[in-house]
């Protein structure tokens, strides 16, 4: 029964969220455009299958996910899974003994990424208007990579308590550069690409990942050290987008040349 309250709640809040957008794109509809709205009953189940997905999906988030991903980051820090069992204190630590950290951070960067309903949508949408030279899974995987090499990057930042603000001013020198070198028409795509990241799945995983080391590493501070990551996840897809359309144009330049300058048998 209390879960039954608690998701009520939860649909309850979210509907005031959801509103303003149906509201803006009906009101646009009909007084600006003065366009009936074709099949009406459609779109009204449509906006209460999605005030249900997201309290749903929001529910589990909170229920599971989030949690879990907490759980973790305390387990992969705890004194006795770096220093053996019986150890209750850390009582000196290097980088290096929480490889396993990184590992994990890289995998949950890479799994939400790739599970991200905002990306699917940009991917499917750009592969359409490029006519296919721009594949689904092709730009799915190149922004899952990314991710994971900046949530990874942040929980290293996070465990040697370095500052934030030189790998992001090193991250957008890097950028500004593949800018000046990358195809055209994938620069636009590539920028957009680290803010989809920063959306429903993607977030609350990562966050609980940076507050739960902050929380459980000797001498961090959660406000301090536990933000950021999500920087880092909107940071290096931008890179390997970039990279991705940059390794392709290459590949498909030196196809073009060995196609056009054939080898002589003879």
């Amino acid at each position: 029964m209390e879960a039954i309250i608690h998701f009520g709640t939860t649909a309850i809040d979210l509907l005031g969220d959801v509103l303003p957008i149906a509201v803006i794109l009906i009101g646009f509809q009909v007084l600006i455009l003065r366009r009936q709205i074709h099949n009406p009953a459609r779109v009204f189940f449509g906006l209460i299958f999605v005030l249900l997905g997201l309290a749903l999906f929001l529910e589990g988030l909170e229920l599971a996910l989030f949690p879990l991903g907490r759980m973790m980051a305390t387990q992969l820090t705890s004194p006795a899974f770096i220093q053996g069992e019986g150890v209750d204190v850390i009582t000196a630590f290097a980088w290096s003994d929480y490889f396993w950290v990184y590992i994990f951070a890289a995998a949950i960067g890479f799994a939400t990424t790739v599970a991200e309903p905002a990306l699917i949508a940009v991917s499917i949408k750009a592969n359409q208007v490029s006519g296919g030279t721009i594949t689904v899974n092709g730009l799915r995987f190149s922004v899952a990579v990314g991710v994971s090499i900046g949530v990874a990057l942040g929980a290293f930042r996070i465990v040697t308590g370095t500052p934030l603000h030189w790998y992001i001013i090193a991250g957008y020198v890097i950028v500004i550069f593949q800018t000046a070198r990358a195809p055209k028409a994938i620069i636009p795509l590539a920028y957009d690409t680290g803010g989809v990241t920063t959306s429903t799945v993607t977030v609350p995983l990562v966050a609980a990942l940076g507050l739960g080391l902050a929380e459980t590493i000797p001498g961090r501070s959660p406000l301090l050290d536990g933000f950021g990551l999500i920087a880092f996840a909107s940071l290096f897809p931008m890179i390997t987008v970039m990279a991705y359309a940059q390794i392709s144009e290459w590949r498909t330049r030196r196809v073009r040349e060995a196609n056009s300058n054939p080898i002589d048998p003879t």
